[in-house]
């Protein structure tokens, strides 16, 4: 395959990889969690960083990984302390990221570059440093969930039951918005701000059609995820177009057929 031969490409399989395992492992837990709405707040929340590090002429990358992981503690801090509930702290936080973002950028002297490909994805443009901080990710969040996967399956199920047992519920609930937010961060440059929330989820509600075991969704994740960024980066580089719309586009398509699929097995089954 031509393809391959190009630095910028190879770039982008070995980044569609990375992300793949790092949202795999991480989605699972949101979706078994029901975490997705904190995760979207995250997710738009780290747009005030991307901002402030336009305006300030450095990383924004850098600066959002901030805005994001910051958004993830503010959410559980304001929440437990002065008695807000969690999804209005979320709604908070989301709203002040935006116009955070939106305010920086305009202040900005000039244009602010690539920012397209910040808000909807271009995995083309991925750099080798960018390689660098999804390897990094990819190692902690493994050996995380390989040390800690029987207190992460607890506390994703059940919270209460996971303390009854003495498990470290308080480490979990604390590591993994971590884990989540600088997840986001880094998948960035794959998908976007506004549809990365997609890839946390969409695999896994794909695969949880099939089966309800926490590690099978998990590692099916990791496959639905890679094959969907696959598909999507060969569409975008041919029809010239921002690569997260395609991944996410492919991810939905797949998910409807594999839910005809089950609504047509299922009877048979029964029968």
């Amino acid at each position: 395959m031509d393809l391959l031969q190009y630095t910028f490409f190879q770039h982008a399989l070995l980044g569609s990889l990375l992300t793949a395992i790092a949202c795999g492992m991480v989605g699972t837990y949101i979706v078994a969690r029901r975490l997705v709405f904190i995760s979207g707040g995250i997710t738009h929340a780290s747009f005030g960083g991307l901002g402030l590090g336009f305006y300030l002429g450095t990383n924004p990358i850098w600066m959002a990984l901030v805005f994001a992981v910051l958004s993830a503690f503010g959410v559980e801090w304001v929440s437990k302390s002065y008695d807000v509930r969690e999804d209005s702290a979320i709604a908070g936080v989301w709203s002040l990221g935006m116009a955070l973002g939106v305010i920086f950028i305009f202040l900005t002297p000039g244009y602010a570059p690539n920012l397209s490909a910040y808000l909807f994805g271009n995995i083309l443009t991925i750099t080798a440093g960018d390689l660098w901080g999804m390897l990094a990710l990819v190692v902690v969040v493994t050996a995380l969930f390989l040390l800690f996967l029987r207190e992460i399956i607890y506390v994703a199920f059940d919270r209460d039951f996971a303390q009854t047992q003495g498990l470290p519920v308080k480490l979990i609930e604390y590591a993994m918005p971590c884990c989540i937010a600088v997840t986001i961060v880094f998948s960035i440059r794959l998908v976007g701000i506004m549809l990365l929330i997609s890839l946390l989820t969409l695999p896994q509600i794909t695969v949880n059609l099939f089966t309800s075991d926490f590690k099978r969704i998990m590692i099916g994740s990791i496959a639905i995820g890679f094959l969907g960024c696959v598909s999507g980066l060969l569409l975008s580089y041919y029809l010239n177009v921002p690569s997260g719309a395609f991944i996410i586009l492919f991810l939905v398509l797949l998910f409807l057929i594999s839910k005809a699929i089950k609504a047509v097995v299922t009877p048979l089954n029964k029968e």
